[in-house]
Order: C-alpha cells, then sequence, then structure tokens
C-alpha cells in the first residue's frame, strides 16, 4: 500500500482529463479512510468540490485489488447519467437499472452474477423491489466492495429532500460486515441532517466536512412579487447574461408557463420537470450542456448532482422555503467558471407554495390510523380502493404506504396492500419537531430574502458550516445588480401571454373503483372545455378573487372576457343554450354570459344534496363520490350546451353533472369555468 497516494493522485488526473490537477482539502483523506482503511466515512462537502472524484477513485482501487463491485444508490436520473460518463474515463465498466432502461436489465443482472460489473448504480427506488431485493441485491452484497449512499441528506426526514426509500438503507448497512466500507456525501446537511445521518449509518463513521463557500458564485435578491414583472425582467435579461443558465420554480405548471414565454420571446429554453419522458430528460440536459440551449427553466428534478461547467447564472422565478434547498439549486452556477451568478426573484406566492409543501410533507395521524384501520379488515386492498376510505391524493397515499412499509406497519403483495402484525405508532413527536423546523428554515429564507448582511455567509450559516465568512461578491457586499427594472411594454406583453394561455378543462374518463352509483362515462361524458384563468396568476384571477370574496357578484369584465373566450373557442358543434352548476353568485353570471353570447339559458340543475367543498377531497374516489347524487336535472335540451361553473379543480363536478345531463338527452356538455384552482396548491 505504499504507492497509494501517488495510485490516487494519477487516477484523479484521469478522471478529470488534468494533468497537473491536485487533491481538494479532504479528497485524499476520504479515499484512504474508504479504499485503504475500508471504514465508514461521511463526506460533507460544498457542491462541485468533487465527491464523485471520492468514490470514483476508491472505486478503481478497490476493484484493482481484487475487491468486489461498488453500489451507488443516486436518487436522480441526471446525476446517474453525469456519473456513468465519469465512470467511463477510469475505465469502469458500470450500468444503472432505473426505470427507463427496463429492456437492459437481463444484460446487466448476467453481469453482475459473473462478476463482471464495476460499478452499479440505482435508485433508492429499487430497493423497494422485492425481486431485486431477493435475487439482485442479495448477491450484490455477498461480494460487495463498497456501498456508496450520494446525496445522502435523502435519508433524513429533517432534511429537504427526504425519500422513504432512503430508509431501507438502515438495514442495508447493518446487514454489511464490519470491513466493508461504506461512503455518504451530500453538500446539503446541516448538524441535525448530520446526526441523523450519523445515528442511521453507525456512530463510528468517520466524518470530512469542509467548507461551504463557493469562489465564483455571487448572490443577488431581486424582490418582484407581480408574476407578470419576474417574466419582463427574464424576458429583457436572459439574453444578455453570459452562458447559459437555469431558472427554478416551484411547480411544474410554472415551469411549463415561463418556459412558454420565454420560448414566446425569441429566447433557447426549454422547461424540464419529472413527469417529463426521459429522453425527452436527457435531451434537454444534453443540449443545455452543449450550449444549444440559453436556459432551462426547471423545478427541482434538475437540481441534486447536476454537473454542467457552462452554467453561469441561476435564477429563482421562485424561492423554496429551505436555505439548503436553495443551496443546493443555486450551486449549480459556477462550477468552472471564474464569475456566475444567483438571484433569487422573491413572488408573491412563493410563501403559499411553502406552506402547501411543509403541510402535505408528513400524512395526518387520522388519515394513517384510517389506512392501517381498512387494511387490518381487509384481506388486502388496492391503492385505488384505499382511496375511497382514505381522503389523501394518490401520490400523498402512496408515499404513505411506502413509509408504512419500510418502518414495518403494512406491506405489499403484488398490487395489494396488506397490514402487518408488526405494531406500529404514529410518530407524532418526530413529525412536530421536522414541521416546526421546516417552519424555521422557512423564516430563515424569509430573512435572507430581505436581509441586509452577506448573503453566501447567511446561507453557510443555515447549513452549519464552521467558519462562515463574508463573501465580498453579493449584492450586500458590492451593490445591487446593474438592472433591476423593466418596460412597461414587456410587462404588459407578459399580462396578455398569462392572459391569453389556453387552459383546458379535460372530461374525466376513468370511474373510480367502488362507486355503487351508476356513472357511464364512456356514453355520457362531457367535451373538452375552458378555463379563463389560473388561480393566483395576475389579471383575470385577480379579478375573479375579488368578485367571489369581496364584491359578491361577478362583474361585467368577466362576462365579456368569457364571451370572448367562448367566441375565440369556437367549439364544434356550436352550444345553443347555457346552463350552471347551482350557486346564486354562478347561476347570474352565466345568465349575464348567455344573454352576451345571444343563447337561451336554462335552470337545468337542482342542487338537491349538501356536500362539502370539492376542494377538500383529495382523490378521485372522494371527489366523485362527494358529487354523486348532489344535482338533478330538471330540464334540458338536445342540443350542444356551455356548462359553467365558478372554479374547476378535479373536473369531477363538471364530470358527473355534465354525465347526467347528457344522460338526460342533452347534447355535447362543454365545460366552462372563471378559474382554474387545481395547480393553486402545489
Amino acid at each position: 500500500m505504499t504507492n497509494f497516494d501517488p495510485t490516487a493522485l494519477h487516477l484523479l488526473r484521469v478522471l478529470t482529463g488534468n494533468s497537473k490537477a491536485d487533491f481538494r482539502p479532504g479528497q485524499l483523506e476520504a479515499i484512504q479512510a474508504v479504499a485503504r482503511d475500508r471504514d465508514r466515512a461521511l463526506v460533507v462537502q460544498r457542491t462541485g468540490w468533487g465527491k464523485s472524484a471520492v468514490y470514483f477513485i476508491s472505486t478503481r482501487m478497490l476493484r484493482d485489488q481484487g475487491l468486489g463491485p461498488t453500489v451507488i444508490v443516486s436518487p436522480l436520473l441526471a446525476l446517474m447519467r453525469n456519473q456513468l460518463e465519469m465512470a467511463d474515463r477510469l475505465g469502469l465498466n458500470a450500468h444503472t437499472i432505473n426505470s427507463t432502461n427496463r429492456d437492459s436489465w437481463e444484460p446487466i443482472f448476467s453481469q453482475i452474477h459473473a462478476g463482471e460489473i464495476d460499478l452499479l448504480l440505482i435508485s433508492p427506488e429499487r430497493l423497494n423491489n422485492p425481486e431485486f431485493r431477493t435475487e439482485i441485491l442479495t448477491s450484490l452484497l455477498s461480494d460487495i466492495g463498497l456501498l456508496v449512499i450520494d446525496e445522502v441528506h435523502c435519508i433524513s426526514d429533517w432534511g429537504h429532500d427526504f425519500r422513504p426509500d432512503y430508509r431501507r438503507l438502515q438495514q442495508v448497512v447493518a446487514s454489511l460486515t464490519p470491513n466493508i466500507p461504506v461512503l455518504g456525501t451530500t453538500a446539503t446537511a446541516n448538524d441535525r441532517v448530520v446526526a441523523d445521518v450519523v445515528e442511521q449509518l453507525g456512530e463510528q463513521i468517520k466524518l470530512f466536512r469542509g467548507t461551504l463557500e463557493r469562489d465564483s458564485l455571487a448572490l443577488h435578491v431581486l424582490p418582484m412579487p407581480s408574476k407578470a414583472e419576474r417574466l419582463a425582467w427574464l424576458a429583457e435579461n436572459i439574453p444578455n447574461m453570459s452562458g447559459v443558465g437555469i431558472v427554478y420554480t416551484l411547480t411544474i405548471k410554472d415551469a411549463e408557463q415561463v418556459g412558454a414565454w420565454l420560448r414566446s420571446r425569441g429566447i433557447d429554453a426549454a422547461s424540464y420537470t419529472g413527469p417529463m419522458d426521459s429522453d425527452e430528460r436527457i435531451e434537454i440536459e444534453h443540449r443545455l450542456t452543449d450550449g444549444a440551449l440559453k436556459v432551462v427553466v426547471a423545478t427541482s428534478a434538475l437540481a441534486m448532482g447536476y454537473d454542467n461547467p457552462r452554467i453561469e447564472f441561476v435564477i429563482h422565478y421562485q424561492t423554496p422555503g429551505s436555505p439548503i434547498a436553495y443551496y443546493q439549486q443555486v450551486g449549480r452556477a459556477g462550477r468552472a467558471v471564474d464569475e456566475a451568478y444567483g438571484i433569487a426573484m422573491a413572488g408573491s406566492e412563493d410563501e403559499d407554495i411553502q406552506d402547501w409543501f411543509i403541510d402535505t410533507a408528513f400524512p395526518s395521524e387520522s388519515d394513517t390510523n384510517d389506512a392501517l384501520s381498512a387494511l387490518a379488515a381487509a384481506e388486502g386492498m388496492r391503492v385505488g380502493e384505499l382511496e375511497a376510505v382514505v381522503n389523501l391524493k394518490r401520490g400523498r397515499l402512496l408515499s404513505m404506504l411506502k413509509i408504512l412499509e419500510v418502518e414495518g406497519a403494512a406491506y405489499r403483495d403484488g398490487s395489494l396492500w396488506f397490514r402487518s402484525a408488526e405494531p406500529w405508532v404514529y410518530p407524532a413527536r418526530r413529525i412536530a419537531d421536522v414541521t416546526a423546523a421546516r417552519r424555521e428554515e422557512q423564516e430563515t429564507m424569509r430573512r435572507y430574502l430581505g436581509s441586509d448582511d452577506c448573503l453566501m455567509q447567511q446561507l453557510r450559516a443555515a447549513l452549519n458550516d464552521p467558519a462562515p465568512e463574508r463573501c465580498g461578491r453579493c449584492m450586500n457586499d458590492t451593490g445591487p445588480l446593474a438592472r433591476t427594472g423593466v418596460e412597461r411594454e414587456t410587462i404588459e406583453a407578459a399580462l396578455a401571454f398569462l392572459r391569453g394561455e389556453v387552459i383546458s378543462i379535460e372530461p374525466r374518463k376513468v370511474r373510480p373503483p367502488g362507486l355503487t352509483v351508476d356513472l357511464n362515462l364512456r356514453e355520457h361524458n362531457i367535451e373538452p372545455g375552458r378555463a379563463l384563468s389560473r388561480w393566483g396568476e395576475p389579471g383575470f384571477a385577480e379579478q375573479v378573487r375579488d368578485d367571489k370574496y369581496d364584491n359578491g357578484r361577478f362583474s361585467e369584465e368577466l362576462v365579456d372576457a368569457i364571451v370572448r373566450m367562448v367566441r375565440t373557442w369556437g367549439p364544434d358543434p356550436a352550444p345553443e343554450w347555457v346552463t350552471s352548476v347551482p350557486s346564486n353568485p354562478v347561476e347570474d353570471f352565466a345568465q349575464r354570459v348567455a344573454t352576451g353570447l345571444g343563447l337561451p339559458y336554462v335552470e337545468s340543475l337542482h342542487r338537491v344534496a349538501t356536500r362539502r367543498p370539492q376542494k377538500t377531497m383529495h382523490n378521485s374516489s372522494q371527489q366523485a363520490r362527494n358529487v354523486l347524487g348532489a344535482f338533478d336535472v330538471v330540464a334540458t335540451r338536445s342540443e350542444p350546451v356551455l356548462l359553467i361553473d365558478d372554479m374547476v379543480d378535479s373536473r369531477w363536478t363538471m364530470t358527473v353533472a355534465g354525465a347526467q345531463l347528457r344522460a338526460a338527452g342533452s347534447g355535447p356538455v362543454y365545460p366552462v369555468a372563471l378559474s382554474d384552482t387545481s395547480g393553486s396548491g402545489s
């Protein structure tokens, strides 16, 4: 082992392609701990420090010693793709198993069993697959040379990126013999998260923690409550910025909207979100890396570990409620350039979106107990059946079931879920403590956005950097950006863009399981419709809010806007009468719209049962049940009809009311709403 250090240095230079490269403080020590001493190590270092170099060099050295393969648990596909490219530089036979490459699984499994794999990257979700755990993971762990948990802060529910599947790694680590090294890496772990990670991975773990300073990154805050102002500023300033960059949003809808706006202004921009097709995301990553795109508008799906040396600016159209999340995202900029910018544009909607993420991070005790009681009383339940019992969105219900499965309170067999025999108590105290900590982080970000102190110093302190100092680069050290205002003409164009967006109301097509009331959506479904605005947007949505909650009557301005929207839209066959979902303000409004369109208004639907507001129903089963039986059809006509409501969210009110009209003999039903509220909470 006398040649250990020179060998490691040689591999670093091969990995970086730089014959003069040298280790950063702490890098060689971490490699020695893992590849020489075979210890367990936790590396907490800033973004761009080179954490991946530690595990790639360690893997090459361990494999050259004849030891088994490395398994890297990595949370994001973008991160996996970067890592595969880097591994290839050291001649490592590296592969990944994830949801996008199923056709390659069998050949990879064959190489694993043959001992030909040097490095395997898997998502934490693979650990949730029983077949993978029993047939593949067991084989890997019997001959593993190194286990790497990248973005290890995801193992802690104190962290901003907690993933329930990461919790399984505690059991995996506990099953390893003491001489098998384990490496956890992250750039975003404060003291509380570090303590939780150490508790889960073992008290004997060695901690390598360095400064979070970013010498090339200048931070700025640009308070702009109005979406139209922010859109205008982006359109006027991004073309003049050096290099390429990322604009971060908090919601998928905003990522799509901002991307569309920038493209409409002639800027090479793409939107990047988690639900997008994997091939499309890969193409966007490559185009940004190659400089073929000026900017990508992204959610947090493009954050952890994405390594692009070209990025010279990161702009937050909306800011996250955690300084840790903000540091991670803004850290995409300035990795291989002398000067880069991180700009936080504080919007009026930010705190509402942050509140939603905090409030929905954990299922309530009552929802959890309802689910466990239902599972205990049944001989297996599908998720759709469980939705009829538990009032949670599908994604949140699946997340709750995953947590219960990891903690042993429930288990899955195929598509069925069961209550296990393990006793389990809802961790109310821990959840309250974590929620309180996230509220503290939200307050920290609020102070950051309005502070006169050094911005980088504040971020470093929030992440418990051992020695945070003034950076000398941020706006509070050197002055604000040269240009913070925007042209009135551009703001007007942004407002017109927001108002002119086509907002489709798509019919619900699948009947939720377990409904006993007849609902024939195949024969009696509604047509695609239109909403005038998105809740929370500038323009018409503001007028809708004021009229609904303050004025008590929808204005003539909104009547005229709906009439123009319908005429521009031109549904075919054209509607010949108008009706509405029963409520006094909506009926009054619909009658005036009918007059504006020159069509008769028919009071077709009567409310026969009072139900809870649809916005309190969180999945299709609950939403459909809540509206079924609420209306009777008392009159109808055989021609096409506009069905008007003030708000549309789940679309079940429109779908059920429209199906009843169709069953009673109406022609095609076109839903129309003043505002779409479906994206107002996430």
